[in-house]
Order: structure tokens, then C-alpha cells, then sequence
């Protein structure tokens, strides 16, 4: 096996370990909102779980959430526009798939109507993107697939993943590069304009210099 074959797998491994998968939870007010940025690639499916918890204070601990109580889900993509706008119960599951590059804000808030911001929310919520977004095993049982085809096909989802996300990086190093070549025109013509600013002023001060040394007959 070559050193570059060798680097590849290792990458592919790398990739495969890191892949966009984001579990976390965190406390919200329940009229409170919370949005997040994820860095999508385009043509990529998203899939989020979510539980939400209410703070008990005679029990001083989150229990399961009172009937009733749902979860709004926004999405926008790069360019504004709503990919999503869904009521969910307290907890659920939510899909969309990206249609450009970029970063994609997820919001959530309940559709409480407390006062004063009612009471005090745990959400747990797991973000899966690209393949880990699809449950492999529901795909088997419905298209009868055996385990061998069913990992191949997990294989060659990765590999278009990976596609996808070295494209990505392509197109925001070329905004990257974009964006500096117009900042050093920029600073360039800034420059230029201070230096003609400034010979003016020197040819005016000179103009006015002899002008006051004339009137004084001194020269």
C-alpha cells in the first residue's frame, strides 16, 4: 500500500469519526427563543431530534412537559429563505434538506403563552447531518436489502458526503479568496486617495507660503 493510498484511508477514517453529528441541550424560558448556525453543504440532508423537559420546583428537578405544550421549528437557509416552519409536540423529530451551501439558522421556541416568561425549559437536541441523517436500517427493511448491500451503500453515501463537504470548503476558500483580493483593492485605493490628499495639501501649503512671504516682501 502506497503513502498516499495509506493518507487517503486515513482521511476517509478521520472524516467518517468526525462526521456532523452535534448533541447537546441547553435552558430556555418558555416563551424564550434559540436559534443555531449550522454550515451545511448543499443537496444534504438534516435530521434533528428534540426532548423538552420543564423545571419542576417542588421536585427541583425537569420532568416531562405538561400536554399540550409544542415545539416550533424554523429554518432558513444562506439566502433567508424558510425551509421549515412546523409545529411539533414536546418531543420529536424534524427533516429538511439543504438546496445551497452555506450556513443554516435553526430556531426553536414553544408555542407557550405564559407571561413574564413562564417557566423554565430543558431541550435536548441532537443534530445529524449527511448520511448519519438517514436510518439505514428502515432503508434496508423497506427495499429488503441484505447487510452487504445495505453497508455498501452507506459506503458510497460517505464517499458522496465527503464530495460534498470538499466542495463546500472549495467554494467558501474561493469567497475567502474573493473577499481578500477586494480588501487589498480597497486598502490600495485608500492609500492612493490619502497620498493625492496629501501632495495637494502640500502643493497648497507651499502656494499659500509664498503668497504670505510675497505680501511680507520677503522674497
Amino acid at each position: 500500500m502506497t503513502i498516499s493510498m495509506h493518507r487517503q484511508i486515513q482521511f476517509l477514517v478521520v472524516f467518517l469519526l468526525m462526521s456532523s453529528i452535534s448533541a447537546l441541550y441547553f435552558h430556555i424560558q418558555e416563551t424564550e427563543k434559540k436559534c443555531f448556525i449550522e454550515e451545511i453543504p448543499d443537496q444534504t440532508m438534516v435530521t434533528g431530534n428534540y426532548k423538552v423537559e420543564m423545571f419542576d420546583e417542588q421536585k427541583n428537578t425537569f420532568v416531562p412537559t405538561l400536554v399540550g405544550l409544542g415545539m416550533l421549528v424554523q429554518v432558513k437557509d444562506p439566502e433567508e429563505k424558510e425551509l421549515l416552519s412546523r409545529m411539533y409536540a414536546a418531543e420529536g423529530r424534524f427533516t429538511f434538506t439543504s438546496h445551497t451551501s452555506g450556513e443554516h439558522q435553526i430556531c426553536l421556541h414553544s408555542n407557550s403563552t405564559a407571561w413574564f416568561g413562564g417557566g423554565k425549559l430543558r431541550v435536548h437536541l441532537d443534530i445529524q447531518v449527511g448520511d448519519h441523517a438517514i436510518d439505514y436500517q428502515d432503508v434496508a427493511n423497506k427495499e429488503k436489502l441484505s447487510e452487504l448491500q445495505i453497508r455498501v451503500r452507506q459506503l458510497l453515501e460517505q464517499v458522496e458526503q465527503i464530495q460534498k463537504e470538499q466542495n463546500y470548503q472549495r467554494y467558501r476558500e474561493e469567497r475567502f479568496r474573493q473577499t481578500s483580493e477586494s480588501t487589498n483593492q480597497r486598502v490600495l485605493y485608500w492609500a492612493l486617495a490619502q497620498t493625492f490628499v496629501l501632495l495637494l495639501t502640500g502643493l497648497w501649503q507651499m502656494r499659500h507660503l509664498k503668497g504670505f512671504f510675497e505680501a511680507k516682501k520677503l522674497v
